[in-house]
């Protein structure tokens, strides 16, 4: 996917003009806000295990170098091989070559946000290798030719016209003399199509949640069972996933599942916890005959020696887009990139450029609700905050802007001007909004008021109010 990070003021205009994505996006706060809180909510000691899966995570990544390298000496002891790739191209570069060694001409995949990151089906399609999406919302997205607008519900934006719209357009084993009400039978219609795909592909290509550096494994989690069937059906099992997700132990990993589980989708455990270590051995009743893992470099190195490196910690959740007041107002496709919500918004400068993605860092209110869901604790307002300031040092941001936050600097260092200009800002603004109490347009605030009234003051200071006995 190519990044247009560029336009997201623009495509965040159009999607709030969408009706049918509005309607889809207000059910995250049922499907996934809530399904979170009340699986924190029962399980006393979740905040511990945010303190745990934290330091795990600072842990290994102030000695990445040495879990790696352990990490592969047990993947070869086991049979296996890992190829190191510092780049997109050179990820891309080394699936292609194994698929070519393993004469593929069809490969299924489960669900990875890192095969997005580095383009990999428009590689392997570009090489005449067939890729299928294997995980049901990647699947419907592919059909549609779109990528995600979610790291853990790739299609959340679609309804269920628009899915089975994008099966007539490519089966042709769906009645016509009727429409589909039942999502059950939309699955089954991908369950049966899917079934051939998984027999009869040549290499199977998944992500990792986590890799264990003791075992030399790969821990995926899902709820459909495809990734079980990616790894064991095809002849060659592919891991590709960044540098950043191995841990030390398996108790690591298991640490982290119970945070990563909970906070993506509300549930105690998935459907599927597999633990993939190398080649299929003589007493094995199944699995690959060949086992590879790509690491995937791509700025993580980069982004490791900044001072945004808490980054890293992320175990790809989704909690903070859940829970991100813009992202519940533009979905994820305006992002224009893999990564949208918060943590988009600190990744994707790092990764493709700040200049490229200079809206992104902008576009929170601070509210503080991603770092307070955030599983292991990633300070993101600060992130963003340290990407602001690169940009307002690179003098990458508009005049007008630069003018602005210059005048607001110098009221701010005068205590007399800041109380003179507060109270009377307070007192003009609470006259405008009237009885109603609310300021339907002001001069320039119209990305705000545009969509929605502004709160007008009460007409008095916190400073007056303070001084007048209010507590």
């Amino acid at each position: 996917m190519k990044p247009q990070s560029h336009a997201f003021k623009s495509e965040s205009a159009k999607a709030l003009e969408d009706p049918a994505l509005q309607h889809a996006l207000s059910q995250i706060q049922g499907l996934l806000v809530n399904g979170r809180r009340a699986a924190v909510d029962a399980l006393p000691e979740f905040q511990a295990l945010r303190e745990a899966g934290r330091a795990i995570k600072d842990h290994t990544l102030d000695h990445l170098d040495l879990y790696l390298e352990h990490f592969a000496s047990q993947v070869e002891a086991r049979g296996g091989q890992v190829h190191f790739a510092a780049t997109a191209e050179e990820a891309c570069a080394a699936v292609l070559a194994i698929c070519r060694d393993a004469g593929a001409e069809r490969v299924i995949k489960s669900k990875s946000m890192v095969t997005e990151e580095i383009g990999l089906n428009a590689a392997l399609e570009a090489a005449s290798i067939r890729p299928v999406e294997t995980d049901l919302g990647e699947y419907i997205i592919q059909l549609r030719d779109e990528p995600p607008s979610h790291i853990i519900a790739p299609a959340v934006h679609l309804g269920r016209r628009q899915v089975e719209e994008a099966f007539r357009a490519n089966h042709t084993s769906l009645p016509v003399s009727r429409k589909i009400d039942e999502p059950a039978e939309l699955l089954a219609e991908a369950r049966h199509v899917l079934r051939s795909q998984f027999v009869s592909a040549d290499v199977g290509i998944t992500g990792a949640n986590f890799l264990v550096a003791e075992t030399g494994s790969a821990v995926v989690v899902t709820n459909e069972g495809n990734a079980d069937l990616t790894m064991t059906l095809p002849r060659v099992h592919i891991v590709l996933t960044g540098i950043e997700k191995v841990v030390p132990t398996l108790e690591d990993a298991l640490v982290l599942l119970r945070l990563l589980v909970r906070s993506a989708t509300g549930q105690s455990a998935t459907g599927y916890t597999t633990i993939a270590s190398g080649k299929r051995e003589a007493r094995d009743l199944d699995g690959p005959d060949a086992f590879h893992v790509v690491l995937v470099d791509n700025g993580r190195s980069k982004l490791l020696g900044s001072r945004n490196r808490e980054m890293l910690r992320c175990i790809r959740c989704g909690a903070c887009m859940n829970h991100c007041p813009v992202y519940g107002a533009v979905g994820g496709h305006a992002y224009g990139w893999v990564y949208p919500g918060p943590m988009g918004a600190v990744l994707t400068p790092n990764f493709v450029g700040l200049h490229e993605a200079k809206d992104l860092p902008n576009a929170s209110t601070f509210c503080g609700r991603c770092e307070s869901v955030c599983p292991v604790m990633i300070p993101l307002p600060k992130l963003m905050r340290n990407l602001r300031e690169e940009q307002f040092d690179a003098r990458d941001v508009a005049r007008s802007q630069r003018w602005a936050l210059g005048l607001w600097a110098t009221v701010a260092a005068h205590p007399t001007l800041y109380r003179f200009a507060s109270r009377l800002g307070a007192r003009v603004l609470a006259r405008l909004g009237g009885r109603r109490g609310k300021l339907a347009r002001l001069p320039l605030a119209r990305g705000w008021t545009g969509h929605r009234d502004l709160p007008a003051p009460t007409g008095s200071t916190f400073t007056d109010l303070w001084k007048g006995g209010a507590r």
